[in-house]
């Protein structure tokens, strides 16, 4: 594990794929505000990303799984500045869907961004950028939030999970897409002075580089755990909740090989049972080799990014950069219940003034919101992303045009075509008959509770 480094060295020394002399020069050249006041843009961080976006060929990186995927048969696409598995041979998109929701699958989520930040004043710094009751979480306690531009927009930076790991160490995960835009908003942070002089104490940032995660989803995901952990060290799975983590070691090989000490997470992004594991660079492929060999074909399968979408929007979740982005606040995309009450008259995070202010309609004398996230179910074709969603007028003319699609896909569960969107307030209530232009005709779309299929969180005996 790499040396922790404060704030004003991780401006020389940070592990983005963007040059730390520029990456530093950027966050330097922006404005230094005081703490809660607007300051930093969206739209110079968008640049920074933009500028060295690796998507091109000669520039995308590999997980360390990258050689283990072809030897199976997956079918490699740029996504997120890497090559990573869209599907596998022998197995379709919608086939790979079904065998998460009825057996398990794995997916290689490392091209996600690991990262560990520690100190005195890493809670509180977090509580400065995110809505969240950071300080609250218990040790192995984990919460989805989202990262805070500082102005009026109350705009999402990205989205993360963050886990408590002990009262001073905190372990986010941050989309791969954001990297670059990421690693200069916490490195502005890092150095403000003004959030400096509200901290208890100092913070610290690492990013686990090369650092192997990935998701066993699934109703079998608890088995084919179990019997690969090591002898006597799954007998805490049961009492591991949705949103616990815990170390563990799993079994390598015949040989008697143990893992060193994994840390384990009940998380995913399928609507499934199943956890997340975070492997260290030399263990990564060891590890995954032995999940497969444990979960044999006929329960556990490789699965890529084609299921992991129609499985995430089965299960209401939004992709960052789709259905979340840097003009969309948290009351809107319908992430509320990420803001404790606690922290509802707390102006001391990002974009608070607007953020709290929408939170109260404006019957009650607050902001309210002029968009909300909706789930759809889609008549005929199926919606794509950008499609209009419009007023229905007689005979099922297209109106007025009240919002669009942010992601849509036929559901291989359902049968039916699902979509999410932003449509104007008012009109997102569960039942609400709307339309979609695609291909030029405007189909019939009602709003639809999310998740479209009933998670599958294991939160303990009902």
């Amino acid at each position: 594990m790499a040396t922790l480094v404060s704030s004003r060295a991780f401006l020389r020394t940070t592990r983005s794929t963007a040059s730390p002399v520029r990456l530093a020069g950027a966050a330097a050249a922006l404005a230094r505000p005081t703490f809660g006041q607007a300051a930093l843009t969206a739209t110079a961080f968008r640049r920074l990303a933009s500028s060295s976006s690796g998507n091109d060929g000669a520039n995308l990186r590999k997980t360390a799984l990258y050689d283990l995927h072809v030897q199976h048969g997956g079918k490699m696409v740029p996504f997120g500045g890497f090559h990573m598995p869209v599907q596998y041979a022998g197995l379709s998109v919608s086939a790979s869907h079904h065998f998460t929701r009825e057996k398990a699958s794995l997916f290689d989520v490392g091209h996600m961004v690991q990262r560990h930040i520690t100190g005195p004043g890493a809670a509180a710094f977090l509580e400065a950028l995110t809505p969240s009751g950071i300080e609250a979480l218990e040790p192995h306690r984990s919460t989805l939030s989202t990262f805070l531009w500082a102005n009026s927009s109350g705009g999402i930076v990205d989205d993360t999970v963050i886990t408590r790991l002990g009262p001073q160490h905190f372990y986010v995960v941050t989309n791969a897409a954001c990297r670059e835009k990421d690693d200069a908003y916490l490195a502005h942070w890092l150095a403000d002075e003004g959030l400096r002089q509200r901290l208890p104490g100092a913070v610290h940032h690492e990013e686990m580089a090369g650092w192997g995660l990935v998701a066993l989803q699934g109703p079998l995901a608890k088995d084919i755990l179990a019997e690969s952990l090591a002898d006597g060290e799954a007998a805490d799975l049961p009492n591991l909740f949705f949103g616990s983590s815990l170390y563990a070691r799993l079994r390598l090989g015949v040989n008697g090989e143990i893992s060193s000490p994994l840390l384990i997470s009940r998380a995913g992004y399928t609507g499934e049972d199943g956890f997340e594991i975070s492997i260290p660079p030399e263990e990564t492929v060891a590890v995954t080799e032995a999940l497969l060999l444990t979960g044999t074909p006929e329960r556990l399968q490789f699965a890529g990014l084609g299921a992991r979408d129609s499985l995430r929007l089965e299960a209401g979740m939004c992709l960052y950069g789709h259905d979340l982005d840097d003009t969309t606040s948290p009351v809107e995309a319908g992430l509320s219940w990420i803001i404790p009450k606690h922290r509802r008259g707390d102006y001391s995070f990002n974009g608070a003034e607007t953020i709290l202010e929408q939170l109260r309609p404006k019957s009650k004398g607050g902001m309210g919101v002029t968009r909300r996230r909706v789930g759809l179910v889609v008549e005929g074709a199926p919606a794509r992303e950008g499609a209009e969603i419009v007023e229905l007028g007689e005979g099922g003319a297209a109106g007025a045009v009240i919002g669009r699609v942010t992601s849509g896909c036929p559901s291989p569960t359902l049968g039916k075509n699902i979509a999410m969107g932003y449509v104007k307030d008012g009109l997102h209530k569960s039942g609400t008959e709307l339309g979609i232009v695609v291909r030029g005709k405007a189909r019939k779309a009602v709003v639809t509770k999310m998740p479209f299929v009933p998670a599958k969180y294991w939160k303990g005996p009902q």
